[in-house]
């Protein structure tokens, strides 16, 4: 009986100190977090559920992980998010090969995990594996050619790296197994497009007429541009708006405004207010601490095959998260700089993108570091997923190793050169030591390339919560 009662007390005082690490968690105070949970898992050792948000916590802070990531595997072993994210733990914490034999072992265990294959493909990528990264992904197609998804997956990586006669042949050896499906038809109407056959995207895009599908809304925005068209790009958009990837559309039918010389697209991006730089008051010495732990970050040989950048590194997590103090004076400073932000952009509008949303309870959603090297630059893109997005310059070759202006300036406005639409940036923005340069995160952005030395950043989004949504403009 006593045994019984003590039991369900220690679960009780379990459960209360899950639900504060949640809390703590939530408002990303990662300290207060780590002891809830340390606290929850001596309580309740065997809760798979403690188990593992503690490993995801500590891997988060960039704490050792692996073997906590084990543990809570061996409590869970259905879990396959534990098994995954310790291999990215195991490789994280130096052991690369340990990592991708173990993501090898769950695949060939289940040869239709997603998700194992993308992560493994990544790790592949990025240790300079180029020329088969994707070979487990064809392995699983073959093996078991009739799972669209196992196709699919293997085409999204060869799309990211932009090989598209081999995505396409993917697609080929795909359809003699599957028949030409919707999803087929839409990705090669995606490469049609990106490739240069025009017209035989639209063929293709014609042939999926009606689809509510997002890949499609930004296959037919992206031809429409290319096209010339912007108003069809702009109906487009609009038709795009009030769905689940509607953030997704603010970037074209920003360019299709401009094309239209529309009002609106000043009013989407064009007050001063939106763009501006803010110096964060960090002194030489924290800016020198938090280079040297930046940089000791940056251990992939090149970029992830889905990111911006060129000729450079970028690093994964979340750094603003980590456990080294440097990251909590720094986040601090940021973050008051972005309040200040928040504090000058103009009045609520409940059609505006950045104008609509609540302004306080800001977070960061996610936060990296971009290193550049001789030649490095971001390509032009957008940040769906944010609200506000960030540079924040930590180290920078000195003028004459950067390169004439406007090497190194960070740019907004410009699409994509890939659409071909001649559209000057609406404004640059030299980098300086120490200085943040914050932008709403629908606008398009990118680098001019530096010719040598090294651009070292932080880079981060943040959300307001809760996160309203703009209504259509029209």
């Amino acid at each position: 009986m006593l045994r019984s009662i003590a039991g369900a007390m220690s679960d009780i005082a379990a459960s209360r100190a899950l639900a504060e690490a949640m809390a703590h968690r939530g408002a990303q105070r990662m300290d207060q977090a780590d002891a809830a949970l340390t606290l929850a898992h001596s309580l309740a050792p065997a809760d798979r559920r403690i188990a593992f948000l503690l490993a995801q916590l500590r891997y988060e802070r960039g704490l050792p992980a692996a073997e906590l990531f084990a543990r809570a595997e061996a409590l869970d072993p259905a879990n396959r998010d534990a098994r995954r994210n310790r291999a990215m733990a195991l490789a994280a914490e130096g052991d690369p090969a340990g990592a991708q034999a173990l993501l090898i072992d769950a695949i060939a265990a289940a040869p239709d995990w997603l998700d194992g294959l993308r992560v493994l493909a990544s790790m592949r990528w990025v240790a300079g594996e180029v020329a088969d990264f994707d070979r487990d992904w064809a392995g699983a197609a073959r093996a078991h050619p009739a799972q669209q998804g196992l196709w699919l997956g293997w085409f999204g990586a060869l799309a990211q790296i932009r090989d598209w006669d081999r995505a396409s042949a993917v697609l080929d050896e795909a359809q003699q197994h599957l028949g030409e499906t919707p999803a087929l038809l839409s990705a090669r109407a995606f490469v049609a497009g990106e490739s240069g056959a025009l017209d035989r995207c639209g063929a293709l895009l014609d042939r999926l007429a009606g689809g509510a599908d997002p890949f499609v809304h930004i296959a037919r925005m992206r031809l429409a541009l290319r096209q010339g068209d912007a108003t069809r790009a702009r109906n487009q958009a609009l038709a795009m708006l009030p769905g689940p990837a509607g953030r997704q559309a603010w970037s074209y039918l920003s360019t299709a405004w401009r094309m239209l010389g529309d009002p609106l697209g000043d009013w989407l991006e064009g007050d001063p207010a939106f763009v501006r730089a803010h110096d964060v008051g960090l002194s030489a010495q924290d800016l020198a601490e938090l280079a040297g732990v930046l940089r000791g970050l940056h251990t992939a040989q090149q970029a992830y095959a889905e990111q911006s950048v060129r000729a450079g590194t970028q690093t994964d997590r979340s750094v603003l998260l980590r456990h080294e103090p440097i990251f909590g004076r720094v986040r601090a400073a940021l973050m008051a700089a972005v309040e200040a932000h928040v504090a000058g952009l103009p009045p609520h509008d409940p059609r505006h993108p950045l104008l609509s949303v609540p302004r306080d309870d800001l977070r960061v959603a996610g936060s990296w570091s971009v290193r550049l090297g001789p030649g490095g630059f971001n390509v032009t893109h957008s940040h769906p997923m944010g609200w506000l997005s960030s540079a924040f310059y930590v180290a920078l070759p000195d003028g004459a190793t950067m390169g004439a202006a406007p090497a190194g300036h960070f740019h907004w406005g410009a699409p994509p050169a890939e659409l071909g639409v001649d559209l000057p940036p609406r404004g640059m923005i030299a980098p300086s030591v120490g200085q943040l340069v914050l932008f709403p995160s629908y606008v398009w952005h990118g680098t001019v390339p530096i010719d040598a030395g090294e651009r070292l950043n932080l880079a981060f989004d943040v959300v307001p919560a809760p996160d309203g949504r703009a209504q259509s403009p029209r």
